[in-house]
């Protein structure tokens, strides 16, 4: 039986280094909230593969959809031949997006396709090209997406000049030490200085920031962006690829706010692990793009579309955005129990929407400094208690948890045991 370190060291020898590693880690077979690697020791899971699990590692329902799916047929391209669960996801997905008027729904393979294609389908319907995002933001790793995205390291780091005609503004949150009103100061100036708004065709935001380092959009400048939005035909895109499916304690994050956009990006857990990604949006901004303009091979497999649909059954039988908020406030209870202690390393701004939980590990208790070293330091030191876990952050110092929304309590209550030792100061 091979063991964790001589399958890394193959990996070294054929797979690129950009392509990168959270563990050394090398998952054998997994469980709802729990992981078996090749030597067999047993992790609890507080990533989820990056939020791609909230209904855990091979839910049951959704394997036999997906079993049942391969005895009828894997491809047929849905463009050739298409077939009604990709159908009937739709109608689901467009009853249950916070969208006004009539909806419609396009499916893709990955978080950074739906990004993209949401981008197109907005310059296809307002007949212009600019893109406004904000700093510290994750779309994807394409080159469009990757221009959207506000972080330079790793995402940027020596791929060359950004594609034109995308614009970033400052994201505002108290760790970021930026306010809503300077957020709005920043794109009045550069609606002057740099594109006039009647060249923009999107405005692209997550409502919780996820490799930002977890900050939730304050509803004042959700409520400015619909504004701005309103007054200059500007489509307004929600980028729910992690913030969506139920794990913010909504089914989706932009139910938070008294404000709706006009298309919805969805991925990572809408197929709970099988590949697959999404538009929802107001059917006018979606129809725009003439036929073939929108699509791929792969876009709306059939496995992962059955999947899909045995996910949206989980979480109405097993009442999972109700669950989502319980995990949240049991976690984040015992969060702010650890920052108390003088123990436990250093830990500031304990924060949640629903399961989407976050803490910054700093240099000094009560102080602000990001101690990215240490932060690092917590994860290789969970990963050798049993723990996966993982950060992110535009400062390297935020802890996230993404454990999956099915998790037990005794097995949450285990993974908070194992962080503890990894907190040790």
């Amino acid at each position: 039986m091979s063991t964790n370190a001589e399958i890394f060291a193959r990996r070294e020898a054929a797979i690129p280094r950009g392509i990168g590693h959270s563990t050394p880690i090398s998952a054998q077979r997994a469980l709802n909230s729990e992981v078996w690697d090749v030597e067999g020791k047993r992790y609890v899971d507080f990533a989820g593969g990056i939020a791609v699990l909230n209904t855990g590692h091979c839910n049951p329902h959704v394997m036999a959809a997906v079993r049942e799916q391969m005895e009828r047929f894997t491809h047929t391209c849905f463009q050739v031949l298409l077939y009604e669960p990709y159908v009937t996801l739709a109608e689901r997905l467009n009853k249950l997006a916070p969208i006004d008027g009539a909806v419609k729904t396009a499916f893709f393979t990955t978080g950074a396709e739906a990004t993209e294609n949401a981008i197109k389908m907005a310059r296809a319907a307002t007949g212009r090209a600019g893109v406004i995002a904000f700093t510290g933001g994750f779309h994807g790793r394409t080159a469009l997406t990757m221009t959207m995205t506000g972080k330079v390291f790793p995402y940027k780091k020596g791929f060359g000049a950004a594609l034109p005609e995308v614009w970033h503004v400052p994201f505002p949150a108290p760790q970021l030490d930026v306010t809503v009103e300077e957020s709005l100061k920043y794109l009045g100036f550069m609606f002057k200085a740099d594109i006039d708004p009647a060249r923009v065709a999107a405005i692209i935001i997550e409502p919780v920031q996820g490799e930002g380092g977890f900050h939730q959009a304050p509803p004042e400048l959700m409520r400015a962006l619909r504004k701005i939005c309103d007054e200059n035909g500007i489509v307004l895109i929600a980028d729910e690829v992690q913030t969506g499916y139920g794990r913010t304690g909504k089914m989706f994050a932009m139910e938070h706010y008294d404000v709706k956009p006009d298309l919805i990006c969805v991925a990572k857990s809408l197929a709970g692990g099988f590949p697959l990604s999404g538009v929802i949006g107001k059917a006018a901004i979606m129809d725009a793009a003439d036929p073939g303009g929108l699509g791929g091979t792969y876009a709306g497999n059939p496995l992962a579309v059955a999947a899909a649909n045995a996910v949206l059954d989980v979480f109405e039988k097993d009442k999972l955005v109700d669950r989502a908020n319980v995990i949240g406030e049991r976690i984040v209870a015992r969060l702010k129990k650890m920052q108390q202690r003088n123990d436990l390393l250093p830990m500031a701004a304990v924060r949640a929407v629903g399961a989407m939980i976050a803490f910054d590990i700093v240099k000094e208790r009560g102080g602000e400094v990001p101690d990215a070293e240490m932060t690092k330091k917590v994860t290789q030191r969970a990963t050798d208690e049993g723990l996966i876990l993982l950060s992110c952050g535009t400062s390297f110092n935020t802890i996230r948890i993404l454990v999956p929304l099915t998790a037990e309590d005794a097995i949450i209550d285990e993974g908070l045991d194992k962080l503890e030792i990894a907190m040790s100061a």
